[in-house]
C-alpha cells in the first residue's frame, strides 16, 4: 500500500474479530512509531504493547469512551516524558502507528490519553513511572466489517490561498 492510500484508507474501528496481532507486527508498527518526528530530536516516547486479555479488559472498564479496549486483539500505550512538546511528538508517534496498521490490514482506534480524568489509573495498571504523560492508546485487531467512510469536509471548503 501506498502513503497516500493509507492515509485516505484509515478509518477508526471499535470492533474486533478474535484474531491475535502478532508479536511481531506490534514491533513493527512500535518502530515506525519510534521514528516520527520529534522536536529538537528530543523522542521523549517509550511505548507499552498490551496483548495479555486481562489486562484488555481492565483498560476498557477504566476508560468509558474505550470500552471497546477489551475487545482488541492488542493495545499500544504511548507515553511521553514531560517535556516542552511531548504532547505533539506523542501524537507524531500514534499517527505513524495508525498509518502503519491500515498498511498491514490492522484495525485500529486512538483513545485519548492527555489530560484525561484515567490516566493515572492507566498509568497504575501498566507500571509507568510517574515522570511519564500517557499520551494515547491505540486498540488493534482485525475487523472484516466494510466501514463506511464517515463524512469529511471537502478540500474546497478547508483550502485557504494565502489568507483566511
Amino acid at each position: 500500500m501506498e502513503t497516500l492510500t493509507a492515509i485516505k484508507n484509515r478509518r477508526s474501528v471499535r470492533a474486533f474479530a478474535a484474531k491475535p496481532v502478532s508479536q511481531a507486527q506490534l514491533e513493527e508498527l512500535i518502530d515506525c512509531a519510534r521514528l516520527a518526528p520529534t522536536a529538537r530530536n528530543v523522542q521523549p516516547w517509550e511505548f507499552i504493547a498490551i496483548a495479555n486479555k486481562g489486562t484488555l479488559e481492565k483498560l476498557g472498564s477504566l476508560i468509558e469512551t474505550g470500552r471497546f479496549l477489551a475487545q482488541s486483539s492488542a493495545c499500544i500505550a504511548i507515553l511521553c516524558e514531560d517535556t516542552k512538546y511531548y504532547l505533539e511528538d506523542g501524537c507524531a508517534a500514534t499517527q505513524n502507528i495508525l498509518l502503519a496498521a491500515t498498511e498491514l490490514g490492522i484495525a485500529s482506534c486512538w483513545v485519548a490519553g492527555d489530560k484525561k480524568d484515567y490516566c493515572q489509573k492507566v498509568k497504575d495498571l501498566l507500571g509507568v513511572p510517574e515522570k511519564f504523560k500517557l499520551v494515547s492508546l491505540i486498540a488493534l485487531g482485525y475487523s472484516d466489517a466494510k466501514l463506511p467512510f464517515p463524512p469529511k469536509r471537502t478540500l474546497k471548503e478547508v483550502l485557504h490561498w494565502e489568507k483566511f
